[in-house]
């Protein structure tokens, strides 16, 4: 059962907040076997939580440049919507290139206020904001074994088909889970990028927020 969306008393970004309500309203919209991977990964929180131990969470596609990104942003957010503390997100890949600025720019479109430090670097840190009372979220590429990402005791949540089949055993973690994602890549420098990052970004907050509302 899921909890109502009913945001902490931090004080998100508004336009961020609109759109959360908004993603919140369509958790009918996933599909039922999707909904079965998302509550078996609420079990591993819950029994981590009740156990009074750390939920570390490591989103993996194989260049860590787009869905593991959002995952790890979306996840981060959903959990501080609902209050769950302890709840770490963390994003990698089987290779090192860069969080996609067109991922980026999509995440800019639902309200979240994000600033690079060196926006001309070949692999930028970006730090995403949600709210002015909280610290950012510093998101960049790496690999999954790579700090800050855990080493163990953690939950390999795989987002790509490839890098599912190239890395069939994640070191360390306690519990490995596809719950894959389309890649919206296939959508850059056309006429349906924007379209297709959005969808992407808004499938993913969705699932997030349905997530941790089974906490």
């Amino acid at each position: 059962m899921t909890t109502p969306f009913a945001p902490t008393s931090h004080q998100l970004y508004p336009e961020l907040l609109a759109y959360l309500h908004h993603r919140a309203s369509a958790f009918d919209e996933i599909p039922t076997e999707r909904c079965a991977d998302l509550a078996r990964l609420a079990d591993y929180i819950r029994q981590r939580i009740a156990a009074s131990q750390p939920v570390r969470l490591t989103f993996i596609c194989t260049h860590n440049s787009r869905r593991s990104q959002l995952s790890q942003v979306w996840a981060h957010v959903a959990a501080v919507c609902y209050g769950l503390k302890h709840i770490e997100t963390f994003s990698g890949g089987t290779e090192v290139t860069a969080f996609n600025h067109r991922a980026v720019t999509a995440l800019r479109r639902c309200g979240l206020q994000i600033q690079a430090d060196e926006p001309n670097a070949s692999n930028p840190r970006y730090s995403v904001s949600l709210s002015d009372s909280l610290p950012p979220l510093v998101c960049f590429s790496k690999r999954y074994d790579q700090a800050p990402n855990p080493t163990s005791a953690y939950a390999g949540v795989m987002t790509c088909s490839h890098a599912d089949e190239a890395c069939p055993v994640v070191m360390g973690c306690d519990l490995r889970i596809p719950i894959r994602y389309e890649d919206p890549k296939i959508g850059d420098d056309t006429d349906q990028e924007a379209q297709l990052y959005s969808a992407r970004s808004n499938q993913i907050a969705t699932e997030m927020l349905y997530l941790m509302s089974l906490i």
